[in-house]
């Protein structure tokens, strides 16, 4: 079965092309077919860093998101992870109205999957409660992308209606980690992968390798859970020291080795 990757959130800078170029390092070092779509013109992150996986997509033009169905019919196997820039939900929400791609993904075999990559402001949330209110629940699968480089807590969004009525909903949770302070723009400033960040010895410190590293297992651990079907990708002894703590403990639990064939 194939899978298609909305990665949204509506608003900028909350951290959608960051999480979609983990999604896609995720797929790379699990050896598992994807090809990538970049809707952000005005900043092309996604293609920036995974060129050779990703093609431009104009939200504007129906012709163009065409290629997402013409890139399923072909690879019926494949990840597809769509980057989608701020405010294109509407654009976006409009062709596959008109389109019914729901029913052609299902003819085909495929599961859609929404990843809503939030910080902790009020207006991340009610993006997601629009989400809830207009999309089929029964026609795709949510992921909420708790951003704790773009957030401090989550109470306010945790405590709220509008979790409650996602998990009601059989929402699945990802708590993102905060990477250590200034990695993250390191990262970016040398143009890396995050394979290249996490391996490069000539241009990274060890200590900064071995973070990339660390907070690269933790995520894909989550991200599979997710995918495999769990609703909370963390693990009740997580969970409970999020509680205590209020941000995700990050644990490298090694599921897989770093690719040494994923994109440099």
């Amino acid at each position: 079965m194939g899978k298609l990757h909305f990665v949204g959130g509506e608003k900028g800078g909350v951290g959608k092309s960051f999480f979609s170029r983990l999604l896609a390092q995720y797929f790379i070092d699990s050896q598992t077919s994807f090809i990538g779509f970049d809707s952000d013109s005005s900043h092309s992150t996604f293609t920036r860093f995974y060129g050779e996986f990703a093609t431009a997509l104009n939200v504007d033009d129906d012709s163009s998101l065409d290629q997402l169905i013409d890139a399923a019919e072909e690879n019926p196997e494949a990840n597809i992870v769509v980057d989608l820039a701020a405010q294109t939900t509407a654009k976006l929400q409009n062709w596959m109205q008109n389109c019914d791609l729901f029913s052609i993904m299902q003819e085909m075999n495929y599961q859609v999957y929404f990843w809503h990559v939030m910080d902790d402001g009020a207006d991340s949330m009610l993006v997601l409660q629009n989400l809830l209110n207009t999309l089929p629940q029964e026609a795709y699968q949510l992921v909420v992308v708790q951003n704790y480089g773009r957030g401090n807590t989550f109470v306010n969004f945790e405590e709220s209606s509008t979790c409650t009525q996602a998990r009601l909903q059989n929402a699945r949770f990802i708590r993102l980690a905060k990477l250590q302070e200034g990695l993250a723009q390191k990262i970016d400033f040398k143009n890396f992968s995050f394979w290249a960040a996490a391996n490069n010895k000539e241009l990274m410190k060890t200590v900064d390798r071995h973070r990339i590293k660390t907070w690269l297992n933790f995520s894909y651990t989550q991200i599979r859970k997710t995918l495999e079907g769990n609703q909370d990708a963390l693990t009740t002894e997580q969970q409970q020291q999020q509680q205590q703590q209020r941000q995700p403990n990050l644990t490298d639990v090694n599921d897989f080795p770093l690719s040494q064939n994923a994109h440099q």
